[in-house]
């Protein structure tokens, strides 16, 4: 007779893999356990689990990193086995060894396992003598005077990865050999802050290859199989936003050869549980392996959803250690299916993450959504900046690519930046409806047309304004300053959006509102859900923050507004103000310079880190460094963490 070995999982993790895990767990029979850290303590998969234990306060992230607070939480909550999710501990070799060494069953690989294929440099070596491999360096020597031989020897580009962990954390490309230093340091940087290890390997960047990765799963009994392929090309830096299955630029046989060196790695290290062997797929036909990511990854939801199968459920029961209920011949692919990656980050400005409150969140049922938030939820710099991954099925990939449009289109996100109207551009650009992309798409994909507003939602977003201001919807705010109803007088408004001001002219028209703008006119009719603008239906919906400033959906896109009417005085000097402000919150890793020290306009002063993102900020001016942020501060959005005293040329 056979016992389960365990009855009750806790989740080491956070947010949407957390929810995700848990609602397997619980559709499973298993008792579920949730770990939160403070910041995490009104999250929504913390009211999904069974059991909550809290873990520890700020710096938030850090809990989750923390070995002893997990298996503490574990054995206070009476757990008798846990799943690591993605990210965090769940390719720690560690970690996975002390769940073992305190009678834990670890949901996933071995920790030998973890330590030769989680560790990008020992598996290229591992598997140089029987998978494709870049030009690159894997050593031991991790000086970064060692590294910066190695560099200058295989010359740019090159890429900087981190040999500890994936999700481009740790990434740079090197495309002049100049900047390595800094990009060594910085690479250095972010591996440990998000994987505890700082070790880098190297190899020699392909600069148009497509992202190509096949999903396998392993038993105790040797048995692994190839679920198919996902396509992740489409990435910014270095971090994948969209991702399908199967990839459009691979056919049958390239698939068989594809897979049969991803399941030929996994036996080589006796692989049990659900595992990514990731590749490049070059313009001629050739891929190269890249790396094995010994985990669950983020993009699961597309291989489930052209399988059928449940990969968390799978991960559960080899746990058990059942053998897998199903052979190669099993694996069908049915359809296609297309997954994007919902950020709280600005992409009009170099996609730098942003935190703050959900006002609004709101998606059809028409997509699968796997997300850890709600209306109301606040967005915090502890984390990666994704909210969720939306992800549609259709029977071709057109049918899962319009559906997915759609629903972006009727989707609201609305209380912080974020990416929506970016992936509905992105999805609609005619490389990727053709399946053309490649890691090169949104670098060379311009973009200035499909950013700029038409004057129709321009006029939109002033007529939603003005009917948010006369209070018939939402909680009401002052007017403009000065506004007259006589369809004779017409009102000026300055509207910032997305970046660029419009001066624009507003007057009555009985309901309606006449917009001018320039030498257009258009007649705004205006609905407490909609707006027409000269026939044209938006469907829209505000928040005001302030009455002046606050987020909009006009149509497809979500857009943040500032009232500019009033002028503000100007307080930047000529050429720069000296005064540097934190483009997000987050913490001070580095500072170049300190109090007293000269400066020259350009040079880097200050290093931050929010979202598992560094942002360098560089002095705007020439001057003395009169203030600069504490290393290791916690600085919020808008703070002043630079001041630069701008020396007075010496009279002769």
């Amino acid at each position: 007779m056979s016992f389960p070995r365990f009855q009750s999982v806790l989740v080491a993790n956070r947010g949407e893999i957390a929810e995700r895990v848990i609602r397997s767990a619980k559709r499973l029979g298993y008792r579920s356990i949730a770990i939160y850290s403070d910041a995490d303590k009104d999250a929504p998969y913390t009211r999904l689990a069974d059991v909550t234990v809290a873990i520890g306060a700020s710096p938030a992230a850090e809990s989750y990193l923390d070995i002893e607070k997990v298996l503490g939480a574990a054995k206070s909550s009476g757990a008798e086995a846990i799943h690591p999710g993605y990210g965090f501990l769940s390719e720690n070799a560690a970690f996975a060894r002390a769940c073992t060494d305190a009678g834990l069953i670890f949901i996933g690989p071995s920790a030998d396992a973890i330590e030769k294929m989680g560790d990008k440099a020992r598996a290229k070596r591992l598997l140089e003598s029987s998978v494709p491999l870049l030009p690159g360096y894997q050593g031991d020597d991790q000086e970064l005077e060692s590294l910066a031989k190695e560099a200058k020897s295989l010359g740019a580009p090159l890429m900087i990865k981190a040999a500890a962990g994936g999700g481009g954390k740790g990434m740079r490309l090197v495309e002049i050999l100049a900047t390595l230093p800094e990009d060594l340091e910085s690479a250095r940087r972010e591996a440990i802050a998000a994987f505890g290890c700082g070790d880098l390997i190297l190899e020699r960047a392909a600069l148009r290859p497509r992202h190509v990765e096949i999903q396998i799963i392993g038993d105790e009994a040797g048995t692994v199989l190839s679920l198919g392929e996902r396509d992740c090309s489409v990435q910014r830096r270095h971090q994948k936003v969209i991702e399908e299955a199967p990839s459009p630029a691979v056919n049958s046989e390239l698939r068989q050869k594809m897979s049969q060196a991803a399941v030929e790695a996994a036996k080589a290290v006796k692989y049990v549980g659900a595992g990514t062997v990731e590749f490049l797929l070059c313009e001629d036909g050739q891929f190269y392996f890249l790396e094995m990511n010994t985990r669950l990854q983020v993009e699961h939801p597309v291989t489930e959803m052209v399988t059928g199968l449940d990969l968390v459920g799978l991960q559960l029961s080899v746990a058990q250690g059942h053998p897998l209920p199903l052979t190669q011949d099993d694996v069908k692919l049915q359809g296609h299916a297309i997954e994007v990656r919902l950020y709280a980050e600005d992409p009009n400005n170099d996609f730098l993450p942003c935190t703050g409150r959900l006002h609004t969140w709101d998606f059809p049922d028409s997509v699968r959504v796997d997300g850890g938030v709600e209306s109301g939820s606040e967005v915090t710099a502890f984390y990666d900046p994704m909210l969720a991954k939306i992800i549609a099925h259709g029977e071709t990939r057109d049918d899962a690519r319009r559906k997915l449009v759609a629903a972006l289109k009727a989707g609201a996100v609305l209380g912080l930046a974020n990416n929506r109207s970016f992936l509905i551009d992105a999805l609609s650009v005619p490389a990727f409806v053709e399946g053309q992309a490649t890691t090169a798409f949104i670098s060379e994909w311009d973009r200035a047309s499909s950013a700029t507003l038409s004057g129709n939602e321009v006029a939109a977003a002033a007529g939603a304004l003005q009917f948010a201001r006369d209070g018939v919807v939402h909680q009401r705010s002052p007017g403009l300053t000065g506004w007259s109803n006589s369809p004779w007088i017409e009102n000026r408004l300055i509207l910032k959006l997305a970046g660029e001001s419009f001066e624009l002219a507003l007057r009555r028209d009985g309901a309606d509102l006449i917009v001018r703008h320039e030498e257009s006119v258009y007649r705004v009719e205006m609905g407490e859900s909609a707006q027409r603008v000269n026939g044209e239906r938006f469907t829209t919906c505000l928040v005001l923050e302030t009455d002046d400033s606050g987020f909009m959906k006009v149509g497809p896109r979500d857009l943040q507004f500032q009232d500019v009417t009033l002028p503000c005085p100007d307080s930047e000097a000529e050429g720069g103000s000296g005064v540097l402000v934190a483009p997000m919150h987050g913490r001070v890793v580095a500072s170049d310079f300190e109090v007293g020290d000269k400066v020259s306009k350009g040079d880097r002063v200050l290093v931050m880190e929010a979202m598992k993102m560094e942002q360098a900020l560089v002095a705007d001016i020439d001057g003395v460094i009169e203030y600069v942020a504490e290393k290791d501060s916690q600085v919020a959005a808008g703070e002043t963490v630079v001041k630069i005293q701008q020396e007075t040329p010496s009279k002769v």
